[in-house]
């Protein structure tokens, strides 16, 4: 005759269960997975007729702190993929002695054609908080903050790397034969975007053989706009893709701006009226020191290879 088991053991079997599937999913998280940094890959055809094949290197949200070489050594790595261009969404620092960490990572892309915009821990420093709170909405700003060395990481960026400032502005590109007309804004998280700012340096442009637009973080208003301008590419980071999303799911948990949950990483298209584009949005390469866990989202980079229009 089968043993009959209480359903006091019962519960205390399941209980054990799923605190181990806890603490598993807890040591893979932290432990493991953030490390797992991977390369997404994606052609796009939005390049002119009998244009060469051109590379775009997407890097976002390193938040770098110094004691992280590992990610040091892999950002570095990237460079051999010889990119003509490489776009920066911003959130390089992750601790006030970040700079150093990221000297490392992107010295190898000196003399290769770049741009960039600011994310708030390129000018503030990441602040002690409960991780559960971002998934409770879009994270809000602190009273008090610990300022970053933002002019010394401006002067690498420009003046030893040679990539350009688009926060609120605009420029000419020329990446792999192609004129690029790029444009973007500083992080409308923080609500320092200034659209018109970026308008009137974009206005006396000349035309290029492709648009793109640039954001940190990518609030609606700023695909919206960039949209309708006639961007043919759209490149933002911010959301981390989530950072802990449900195996599987096509869509995030959160966002931490007022993007589509299902568009908060990788690449989709966005539509305004009668206009769209592919927007890209990365899932970013690293996290805040006060939440170091990725669960179901690796850290990433993305090289996005544009080839002619059919």
């Amino acid at each position: 005759m089968a043993e009959r088991v209480s359903a006091p053991r019962l519960a205390l079997t399941a209980l054990t269960a799923v605190g181990a599937a806890g603490a598993a999913a807890a040591v893979w998280g932290v432990g493991i997975e953030r490390h797992l940094y991977t390369l997404r890959r994606h052609d796009l055809a939005l390049l002119p007729a009998g244009a060469r094949p051109i590379r775009i290197l997407h890097i976002s949200d390193a938040h770098m702190a110094p004691w992280q070489r590992r990610k040091q050594r892999w950002i570095a790595s990237l460079a051999e993929l010889e990119p003509h261009l490489v776009i920066n969404t911003g959130d390089n620092l992750g601790h006030v002695e970040g700079l150093h960490g990221i000297r490392v990572a992107l010295a190898p892309f000196a003399g290769i054609p770049g741009v960039y915009v600011h994310g708030s821990n390129d000018l503030v420093a990441p602040s002690p908080r409960n991780p559960l709170r971002y998934f409770s909405g879009p994270s809000q700003r602190k009273r008090t903050t610990t300022r970053l060395d933002t002019g010394a990481l401006d002067r690498f960026l420009s003046d030893e790397l040679g990539w350009i400032d688009l926060d609120n502005s605009a420029a000419m590109v020329d990446a792999g034969g192609v004129r690029i007309r790029a444009f973007g804004v500083s992080d409308a998280h923080r609500d320092w975007d200034d659209l018109d700012q970026m308008h009137e340096a974009l206005a006396p442009l000349p035309a290029g053989d492709l648009d793109i637009g640039v954001t940190h973080a990518p609030y609606r208003r700023i695909l919206d706009d960039f949209t309708a301008h006639g961007a043919d590419l759209l490149i933002a980071g911010h959301t981390h893709g989530g950072q802990v999303r449900i195996p599987g799911s096509r869509s995030a948990l959160v966002a931490n701006c007022d993007i589509p949950l299902d568009q908060a990483r990788g690449l989709s298209t966005w539509t305004t009226g009668a206009a769209s584009a592919p927007l890209n949005v990365s899932a970013g390469i690293g996290h805040s020191i006060y939440a170091p866990v990725r669960f179901g989202c690796l850290p990433e980079a993305t090289l996005l290879t544009l080839v002619p229009r059919a």
